[in-house]
């Protein structure tokens, strides 16, 4: 009791009386309480007006004489061998669901005949912070129900029933701290599986264990503020029958099911599967839980109206009448250029009395296109082929070349053309002599201008008209310049045989012939003859 408060409690029937508690003195009452030695207690009670005190409770009762007074325990009951309490009456006491006798005897006994009185102070009843428990059915409270439970405090029930049963736990109240938190293991230490673990204000609810066994942890906050009265938990708990299986399932109509052990204990996988031409709609799977529900909802099998997308074909593109494919529907394959299609290149969505719906063949292929080979075009005179074969597949170039002294007319490079059949795309060159007496006759003119275009010929005969006209002007230039020297030098510039003569009768043995392409075998100086 705070210091603010006083309470006196006087032996008599007035302020007068002596005290026989006085609350400066002593802070606690006894356990064993007080008996006046008259017809009456006199209590004071004086409070100032500094602050609020938490108050009193007490409990009086009047007995007759030479017998022992009722008892009394909170929380509890008790029997008794007399009502009357006379002396050698003796009574046994019991705590409530949830409570533990503390601080006194069990059985108490009246003695003393001059002064009749208990032997031993009644007991206590307290909801205490931990505890082994064996009862078939009980309550488990919170540290000091429903006073406010302390801070600070780590509190551990175990709750043990017979092997073949389980526990069934009903959370009635639950009225915690922010940082308060009470946890249920499902097994008989703190490595269980945590059935559940909560905080704050929850509302009532049911639990089940998988064995016999339950750990019940309560951990309250050391820092949190003072709790209110009926601030903590209560829980009843009580053994039921052992049942360790989920509820049977049931069979799907045109399916069946597999299940995964022969009893549905938890962790038991039950797989639903359809019959052929129904698919199943929902979960496959269904496994049984802890708390011995089932993972999710009954599927069911239902027609197959549609085919599967058969997919696509490499190297084309495909055609689709209706996208989700239902019987009836058609995809057309068409190849990309080069390639080849193997295969239907319409396929049909059929239905099936037994089965899914089925496509009417399987997927075609497109493979590369396969074209015949050009033969080799021959190789032109005085040439060579690069590579010399005797066929050639599409695509492949073909490269001529002439010997020294040869000119290459036509393309020097044919190619094989893809197709059916496969043909060269030009015809093949020839090879030309490179004399120059031959390259300007009118013959070879005229072969050049046969192998070219018409603004091919033009331009070659200007090209030949280019080069003669410049030998013309040097050939006449030389002339000029011959007639010239031969003027002033008293020479005669040019003398013509006469028809009939012979054109060396003038000359004589001795005479001399300053051309040295024409010498008989003699050198002869110019001055040794005349003409």
């Amino acid at each position: 009791m705070a210091q603010e408060v006083q309470l006196i409690i006087r032996n008599g029937n007035d302020i007068e009386a002596p005290p026989v508690y006085d609350s400066y003195e002593v802070e606690y009452l006894p356990i064993e309480g007080l008996v006046s030695t008259a017809r009456g207690f006199f209590i004071e009670l004086t409070t100032d007006s500094s602050g609020v005190a938490a108050g009193m409770a007490l409990r009086y009762e009047a007995f007759e004489p030479g017998h022992c007074y009722e008892p009394f325990v909170k929380y509890g009951n008790f029997t008794t061998s007399d009502a009357t309490y006379a002396l050698g009456a003796t009574v046994e006491f019991a705590c409530e669901a949830g409570y533990t006798l503390e601080q006194g005897s069990v059985i108490i006994e009246c003695i003393d005949p001059t002064n009749p009185q208990w032997n031993e102070t009644e007991p206590a009843c307290r909801a205490v912070c931990s505890g082994e428990i064996t009862d078939a059915a009980g309550v488990v409270l919170s540290p000091n129900w429903p006073e406010p439970y302390g801070k600070g405090q780590d509190c551990i029930w175990g709750l043990h029933v017979e092997e073949d049963k389980r526990i069934m736990l009903d959370i009635q109240v639950l009225r915690l701290g922010k940082g308060d938190v009470l946890t249920f293991y499902d097994g008989d230490d703190l490595t269980a599986r945590i059935l559940g673990q909560y905080s704050g204000l929850n509302r009532r609810f049911k639990l089940f264990t998988s064995t016999a066994d339950v750990t019940i942890q309560f951990q309250s906050d050391p820092g949190s503020s003072g709790l209110g009265y009926q601030q903590g938990f209560i829980v009843h708990f009580t053994e039921v029958p052992r049942n360790d299986t989920c509820p049977e399932l049931p069979e799907i109509p045109n399916g069946w099911k597999t299940v995964s052990h022969p009893e549905l204990i938890h962790g038991t996988v039950v797989t639903y599967h359809c019959y052929p031409g129904y698919e199943l709609v929902g979960t496959e799977l269904l496994m049984c839980h802890w708390d011995l529900t089932w993972s999710g909802d009954l599927p069911s099998c239902q027609r197959v109206t549609t085919c599967r997308d058969p997919g696509d074909v490499d190297h084309s593109r495909r055609m689709v009448s209706s996208g989700k494919f239902p019987v009836g529907a058609t995809i057309q394959f068409v190849c990309d250029k080069g390639y080849a299609l193997a295969g239907s290149g319409v396929i049909t969505c059929h239905d099936r009395q037994a089965g899914d719906p089925k496509w009417s063949d399987r997927l075609p292929k497109c493979i590369p296109e396969v074209y015949e080979p050009c033969l080799n075009p021959g190789v032109p005179d005085h040439g060579s082929q690069n590579p010399e074969k005797r066929v050639y597949q599409a695509g492949t170039l073909l490269r001529f070349s002439c010997t020294a002294g040869y000119t290459l007319l036509g393309d020097a490079t044919l190619r094989c053309v893809p197709g059916h059949p496969s043909q060269w795309n030009g015809t093949p060159p020839f090879c030309k002599t490179t004399s120059s007496k031959e390259f300007y006759t009118n013959r070879n003119l005229d072969a050049v201008a046969k192998m070219a275009p018409a603004g091919d010929v033009l331009q070659g005969s200007n090209v030949a008209f280019a080069i003669f006209l410049p030998v013309a002007a040097v050939g006449f230039l030389l002339g000029t310049v011959y007639l010239y020297i031969s003027r002033h030098q008293g020479k005669p510039s040019l003398q013509l045989p006469l028809s009939g003569s012979h054109p060396y009768d003038h000359i004589t043995v001795d005479s001399a012939f300053d051309n040295p392409t024409y010498e008989t075998g003699a050198f002869f100086s110019p001055g040794d003859a005349g003409v």
